[in-house]
């Protein structure tokens, strides 16, 4: 039987502001990427979200960035790689000082937003993260775009790798995502999205913004939390995985 792990960025407030529905998205997916306090995610909610993880036997993953609170963590950044490998590390630390509280542990890391999509193709920032990852020990798994310069070195590093792919993104002919600046980079259709989830699973392929079908060959599948009616949409996803025969688990 195929097998997927399908995931959520989650912890994604500060104080009192919330943007995902933690509860509803812990309910559904296998493992959590916790925003880890750079561009969202204050301790409060990194020791919530945790606690509710590993109640629920979900896989806690840290979300790394930039520094960057006030754009989301998704704004193009120049941070000396030397910088960067710390601020990885830091947050690797950081969360597994509240997973380890909640009885879990940091079971891998994925980069979020720029920093994601820098370190697909820029050697000297992906040489950072990886760097930051040894850095807070242990072999965590790296998670991120297949064919992507982070996990080509990652990999290189004796660092597990977990390719990853995006349902409701917008694919270019070379498999990287459409940059979310341009109409179309995130599918908004949820029948669509969902579609795109089995093909995914099944095949492997996804038709890309060209009309292309390429190949994707990912193990864990991202839902995205921020999403207008995320829970239900991963709900969705989730059981039209399953019904199509494809079992749903953590990879870590």
């Amino acid at each position: 039987m195929t097998s997927i792990d399908l995931n959520a960025d989650l912890g994604e407030g500060f104080g009192r502001w919330r943007l995902t529905d933690d509860e509803g998205l812990l309910s559904v997916v296998t493992s959590a990427n916790v925003a880890c306090g750079f561009h969202a995610g204050d301790p409060a909610t990194m020791r919530r979200v945790c606690e509710l993880a590993a109640a629920r036997g979900v896989a806690v993953g840290a979300q790394v960035s930039y520094r960057d609170l006030a754009g989301f963590g998704r704004r193009a950044m120049d941070v000396p790689p030397a910088e960067l490998a710390a601020e990885v590390a830091y947050q690797i630390g950081a969360l597994e000082v509240f997973a380890r509280a909640a009885g879990a542990r940091v079971a891998y890391v994925k980069p979020h937003g720029a920093l994601y999509n820098r370190v697909v193709h820029d050697e000297a920032q992906a040489a950072a993260v990886v760097e930051g990852v040894l850095l807070a020990g242990g072999a965590l798994p790296v998670l991120g775009l297949p064919g992507s310069r982070v996990l080509e070195l990652a990999g290189k590093a004796g660092l597990p790798v977990v390719t990853e792919a995006f349902a409701d993104r917008a694919y270019t002919d070379q498999g990287t995502l459409v940059p979310r600046g341009r109409d179309g980079a995130v599918i908004a259709d949820p029948e669509a999205v969902v579609e795109r989830s089995v093909g995914l699973a099944r095949s492997g392929t996804v038709v890309a913004r060209s009309g292309a079908r390429i190949e994707v060959r990912a193990r864990s599948l991202c839902v995205h939390g921020d999403t207008p009616g995320a829970v239900d949409l991963a709900r969705r996803v989730r059981e039209r995985l399953e019904a199509a025969g494809v079992r749903v688990e953590a990879f870590a």
